[in-house]
C-alpha cells in the first residue's frame, strides 16, 4: 500500500493518539492547547502536501482524487481555525480539554475518510466515526444545565434515525445492483434509474447527509444543538460535518444523472422549505447561535441548487459556497467565542456597540454577516452568484426566484446583527480585549472572505477540476 495515500488520515490518527496519551495524566491548558494548535498547522501541511495524489486504496472502496484531497484540505485548514478560535477553550472543563481535542481529531479523520469513501459500508463506517465523536463532545460543557443534555439526546436520536434510514436506502441499491461499490452502481444507474426504487434508494441515502447538512426535515436538532453545545464545539459542528456531507451528496447524486427526474424533484422541493423556513425563523431569533442554526438550514438550501443541477458547473458552484460558507461563519463564531466573557451563549443585544468595544471584532462581524447575507463584493456573494446561474442554466428560473427572494429576506436579519454592533450603544457592556493571534486571525478571515469573493477565478477552476473526476 502506499502510505502517502493514506497520509493524512493516518496523521489525525496519530494526532488523537497524542491527545489520548495526553489525558492520562493531568497537564495544563496552556500545554494542551499549545500542542493541538502546533498538530493541526502540521496536519494543514501534510494534507496540502498530498492534494495532487491519486489512487485506491483498500480493494478500490477508498478513492484518493482532487476532489477528496480538495475537501481533506478544507477539513485539516477548519481544525485548525477551529482550535485558534477557541485558544483559552473557557466553556470546556481543564480535566476535559485533552479528551475534547482528541475526539475533534477522531471527528476529522472520520470527515477524511468520507470524502473518500467509495464503497457504501465504507462510507458508513467512517460517517458513525464523526458521528460518534460528535456524540460525546456535544454535551462537553462548564455549566451544568439542562439544555446542554437535551441538545446530545436530540443529536443522538435524530442522527440514530438518519443512520437507520440511511442503512435502508443503502439495502436497497444493494439488492439491486448486488454490489456496494459506488463504480458497480454508476454502470447500473442508467437502467435502474427508472424504477422507483433505486430513486428512494438513493433519497433514503442521501438522509444521512441531509441529517449533517440541517436539511429539512432533518434540521429539528440544529437549534437546540447551537444553543446547548459549549461555542468552540458549535463552531466545529456548524462547518466540518456539512463540507464532508457536501462531498457525499455530490457523489452519490452523482450516480443518478442528469436523468434521474423525480430525485431532481425531490432536490428542488427541498431546497425551497430549507431555504423559506430557515430564514423565517432566523427573522425573531435573539440569541446569536440560534440564529446562525436557522442561517445554515436556509445555506443547506442554498447548496442544494449546486447538487439538483447535476453538471460540473454546478457542483463547483456548491463546492465553491460550502467553502465560503466554512470562512464567512469561523468569522461569525470568531466573534461569538471573544465576545461570551466565560463561554456562555450570547445574544444579540451583547453585540450593542462592539465598534467601540473592539472595532477590528466588529468589522469581522460585519464581513462575515454581509458574506452570509450574499452583499458582494465577498464569497457569499460570490458562490449564491454561481449557484444561482448554474440552476439557471438548467431551467430552473421559479426555484431561483424563490432563493432570491429568500435571499431578500435573509439580508433583515444579517443587517440586524450589524446594526446592533454599531449602530447602539456599549451600554455598560466592557471592551472585549485581543491576543495577537486573535488579531491575525480576524485579519486573515476578513482577507480571505474578500478576495474570494472578488477574485474566485482559481479556486471555481480548481472546483471545476475536482468535480469532473466524479461526474465522468
Amino acid at each position: 500500500m502506499n502510505y502517502e495515500l493514506f497520509l493524512p488520515e493516518i496523521y489525525l490518527l496519530l494526532t488523537a493518539l497524542v491527545f489520548f496519551c495526553q489525558s492520562l495524566w493531568k497537564s495544563s491548558p496552556r500545554l494542551n492547547q499549545g500542542i493541538a494548535l502546533i498538530l493541526s498547522g502540521i496536519g494543514v501541511i501534510i494534507t496540502v502536501y498530498t492534494i495532487n495524489l491519486t489512487g485506491e486504496l483498500f480493494y478500490n472502496a477508498y478513492r484518493i482524487d482532487l476532489f477528496s484531497q480538495i475537501f481533506k484540505c478544507l477539513i485539516s485548514l477548519g481544525l485548525f481555525l477551529i482550535i485558534l478560535i477557541g485558544q483559552n477553550l473557557k466553556s470546556i472543563e481543564e480535566r476535559f480539554q485533552p479528551e475534547f481535542f482528541m475526539f475533534l481529531s477522531i471527528c476529522s479523520l472520520g470527515l477524511m475518510m468520507m470524502v473518500s469513501s467509495i464503497e457504501l459500508l465504507t462510507l458508513f463506517i467512517a460517517m458513525e466515526l464523526s458521528s460518534y465523536s460528535l456524540y460525546i463532545l456535544i454535551p462537553v460543557r462548564k455549566e451544568i444545565n439542562v439544555g446542554k443534555m437535551e441538545a446530545a439526546i436530540k443529536y443522538i436520536l435524530f442522527g440514530a434515525g438518519a443512520t437507520g434510514i440511511m442503512l435502508f436506502g443503502m439495502s436497497y441499491l444493494f439488492g439491486m445492483t448486488h454490489s456496494t461499490y459506488m463504480v458497480d452502481i454508476l454502470k447500473m444507474m442508467p437502467e435502474l434509474v427508472r424504477q422507483p426504487v433505486a430513486v428512494i434508494g438513493i433519497l433514503f441515502i442521501l438522509c444521512g447527509f441531509f441529517f449533517k447538512l440541517a436539511v429539512v426535515p432533518f434540521h429539528f436538532w440544529t437549534p437546540d444543538v447551537y444553543e446547548g453545545a459549549a461555542n468552540i464545539t458549535v463552531s466545529f459542528i456548524a462547518t466540518m460535518p456539512k463540507l464532508a456531507a457536501m462531498a457525499l451528496l455530490l457523489r452519490v447524486v452523482s450516480l443518478a444523472g442528469a436523468g434521474a427526474v423525480d430525485l431532481i424533484k425531490v432536490l428542488v422541493l427541498l431546497a425551497v422549505v430549507s431555504m423559506t423556513f430557515g430564514n423565517l425563523a432566523a427573522l425573531v431569533q435573539k440569541d446569536f447561535k440560534r440564529l446562525l442554526a436557522y442561517s445554515s438550514i436556509a445555506h443547506a438550501g442554498y447548496v442544494i441548487l449546486g447538487a439538483l443541477t447535476m453538471n460540473t458547473v454546478g457542483f463547483a458552484a456548491a463546492v465553491y459556497h460550502i467553502t465560503a460558507y466554512l470562512l464567512m461563519n469561523l468569522a461569525c463564531f470568531l466573534v461569538l467565542c471573544s465576545v461570551s466573557r466565560d463561554g456562555e451563549n450570547v445574544m444579540i443585544k451583547d453585540l450593542s456597540g462592539l465598534h467601540r468595544r473592539s472595532p477590528l471584532l466588529a468589522f469581522t462581524l460585519a464581513v462575515g454577516a454581509f458574506a452570509l447575507a450574499g452583499i458582494p463584493p465577498t464569497a457569499g456573494f460570490t458562490g449564491k452568484f454561481f449557484l444561482f446561474t448554474a440552476a439557471l442554466s438548467q431551467g430552473h428560473l421559479a426555484l431561483v426566484i424563490i432563493a432570491a427572494v429568500n435571499t431578500a429576506i435573509s439580508i433583515f436579519y444579517y443587517l440586524n446583527i450589524v446594526r446592533s454592533a454599531y449602530g447602539k450603544d456599549p451600554d455598560g457592556l466592557p471592551d472585549v480585549p485581543l491576543s495577537f493571534s486573535n488579531r491575525l486571525l480576524n485579519y486573515g478571515l476578513i482577507m480571505a472572505i474578500i478576495l474570494m469573493g472578488a477574485l474566485p477565478t482559481l479556486f471555481i477552476e480548481l472546483a471545476k477540476t475536482a468535480c469532473e473526476t466524479i461526474i465522468s
